[in-house]
C-alpha cells in the first residue's frame, strides 16, 4: 500500500533519489530545521519517518517524505485561512520549495555524469543518493557560516537557534506532529532569522557573547553593521527583506570572483566561508569549499600529493586550497561543488551507517549464534551429531558474542563523540568547518587567530 497523503499536507511527486531530506537537512548546510520522529503506519509502503520544520519570516514550512513523494504544508500565524488564501499560500510554498531545493536540477542525471567520470563516486552513489545543494537565504547563510568557525553541527545549530530567539519575535507556536497522552512535550515557538539591522547595534556583541558565541559575536555584529551602513536597512518592495539583504542576494548575478571579493570584505569571512556562501546561497555551483577534511579526501581518493608528510592535516595554505579545489573541479565538472558535498557527507562519522539496510533477525550474527546454540543442545540430546559439528557450532556462538561486544563498544564510542558537541575532534564531521584564515580576513580590520587542525 502506497503512503497516503498526511492530513493537511499537499503531495509533490518526487523520488528520494532526487532529494533525501534525511541527508540534505543534516549534513551541515543549514542549521535551523527541526526534526520530529513519526510513528510508522503498519501495512504502508515507505511511510514518512520524520517531519521537518523551518520558520520563514511569514510562515512555518512542514515537510515529510516517502520514497516517491514530498509532502508539504505551511502554517501561518493569526486567523484561519479561507479556501482561496490557503490555495495561494500553497502555491507560494511550492514555489519556495522548488527554489530552495533547486528542484529544476535533475540530480539523478548529475549522479550519472559524476559516476562516469569518477569511480570513487560511483561506489558511493547508491548509499548516498538524493544529496543536493540548498539555495539558502544569503544573509542567514553568511551568519551561520561565520558561526561555524572552530565549531561543530550541534553547537552551530544551538547558536543559530539562540540568535533567532534573542532577536526575532516568535512567529507562531506549534505542537509536535504527534502528541500522545504520555507525551509531556508542549508547543514549540518558532522564530524567523533576524534581519541585519537587528544585529548591527554595538550591544549585540556582549549579548551574543553571553549566549556563548565567543569571538564570533564581534564578527557577526561588525558584518551586520557593514551591510547596513553600506547598503541600507530600509525595507525592500517585498516588505520582508531589507535593502542590504537584497544587495547580498544580488551577488548571484555577479561572476564568482567578483562575488567572492565582496564577501571577503566582511569580518570573519575568509576563503572557505566565502566559498560556502557562494555555493550554498549564491548559485556558484562549481565552487568547492576546501578545508583539511576535504584535503584529506583529495589525498586519500584522488592521488593529490601530500606536503611534508602531513597527509592533509597541516596548515591550509592558499596554494594547497587552490590545488585541491582545481583538482576536484577537473574531476567533477560544472557542478563540482554539488559532487563535493556528496563525498564530504559520505565521509562523515555521523553518516557511517547511512543508507545501509539493517540486518534482519534471520541473518544477524547474534541470531546465528543463538540458533547454533539451540541446535547444538538439541543435537546433544539426540546424540545425532558428531563432536566436530558441536565444536564448530560453539565457535559460531563465540564469534557472535565477540562481534556483539565489539559492536556495543563501537556504539558507545559514537555516542560519546556525538554528545561532546564542543570538542574540536567533532569538527571533521561538519560540512561548515572553517579554516584559520576565515576568522582573520577583513579588508577593514584584520583579526589574527592561531592556526589549528580539525582532525
Amino acid at each position: 500500500m502506497a503512503s497516503p497523503i498526511p492530513a493537511g499536507f499537499r503531495a509533490l511527486p518526487l523520488s528520494a533519489a532526487q532529494l533525501s531530506l534525511a541527508a540534505v537537512l543534516k549534513c551541515g548546510q543549514s542549521f535551523r530545521w527541526t526534526c520530529y520522529p513519526l510513528s510508522l503506519s503498519p501495512g504502508t509502503e515507505s511511510p514518512p519517518t520524520h517531519e521537518y520544520r523551518l520558520c520563514l519570516r511569514d510562515r512555518v514550512v512542514c515537510l515529510r517524505q516517502s520514497s516517491d513523494h514530498l509532502f508539504y504544508r505551511s502554517v501561518f500565524p493569526g486567523e484561519h485561512l479561507s479556501a482561496e488564501q490557503e490555495r495561494v499560500s500553497d502555491e507560494q510554498t511550492l514555489i519556495w520549495l522548488e527554489d530552495y531545493f533547486q528542484l529544476d536540477v535533475d540530480l539523478v542525471k548529475l549522479y550519472d555524469q559524476w559516476s562516469d567520470r569518477d569511480q570513487v563516486f560511483n561506489k558511493l552513489r547508491s548509499r548516498f543518493s538524493g544529496i543536493r545543494m540548498l539555495r539558502q537565504d544569503p544573509w542567514e547563510n553568511l551568519v551561520s557560516f561565520i558561526c561555524s568557525s572552530n565549531n561543530n553541527i550541534p553547537r552551530i545549530t544551538k547558536m543559530v537557534h539562540a540568535l533567532c530567539k534573542q532577536y526575532s519575535p516568535s512567529l507562531i507556536s506549534l505542537p509536535p506532529p504527534e502528541l500522545s497522552k504520555s507525551d509531556s512535550q508542549g508547543d514549540s515557538a518558532y522564530y524567523p532569522f533576524p534581519s541585519p539591522s537587528l544585529l548591527a547595534a554595538p550591544e549585540v556583541k556582549s549579548t551574543l557573547r553571553g549566549l556563548g558565541f565567543g569571538y564570533r559575536a564581534d564578527y557577526i555584529q561588525r558584518t551586520a553593521k557593514m551591510l547596513v551602513d553600506t547598503h541600507g536597512s530600509s525595507m525592500s518592495n517585498s516588505k520582508l527583506r531589507e535593502n542590504c539583504e537584497e544587495w547580498l542576494t544580488g551577488l548571484r548575478d555577479m561572476n564568482t570572483e567578483v562575488a567572492r571579493e565582496e564577501l571577503l570584505k566582511f569580518v570573519g569571512v575568509g576563503r572557505k566561508v566565502a566559498d560556502c556562501v557562494l555555493l550554498m546561497s549564491l548559485d556558484k555551483k562549481e565552487v568547492i569549499p576546501v578545508d583539511t577534511h576535504v584535503h584529506q579526501i583529495a589525498i586519500k581518493h584522488y592521488g593529490l600529493r601530500t606536503v611534508g608528510g602531513s597527509k592533509g592535516k597541516g596548515v591550509m595554505t592558499p596554494r594547497i586550497y587552490e590545488e585541491v579545489a582545481t583538482k576536484l573541479a577537473d574531476i567533477w565538472g560544472e557542478y563540482a561543488g554539488w559532487a563535493h558535498s556528496v563525498l564530504f557527507t559520505a565521509d562523515l562519522k555521523a553518516f557511517s551507517s547511512f543508507g545501509i539496510e539493517p540486518q534482519t533477525p534471520a541473518t544477524s550474527i547474534m541470531d546465528v549464534g543463538t540458533s547454533a546454540l539451540a541446535s547444538s543442545s538439541s543435537s546433544k540430546r539426540k546424540y545425532s551429531e558428531t563432536r566436530n559439528e558441536v565444536e564448530m557450532r560453539r565457535k559460531v556462538v563465540f564469534m557472535g558474542a565477540a562481534v556483539a561486544v565489539a559492536a556495543i563498544a563501537a556504539a558507545a564510542t559514537v555516542i560519546t563523540v556525538a554528545q561532546d558537541d564542543s570538542s574540536p575532534e567533532d569538527e571533521s564531521d561538519v560540512l561548515s568547518s572553517v579554516e584559520d584564515e576565515d576568522a582573520s580576513s577583513s579588508t577593514n580590520s584584520p583579526v589574527k587567530r592561531r592556526r589549528r587542525s580539525f582532525d
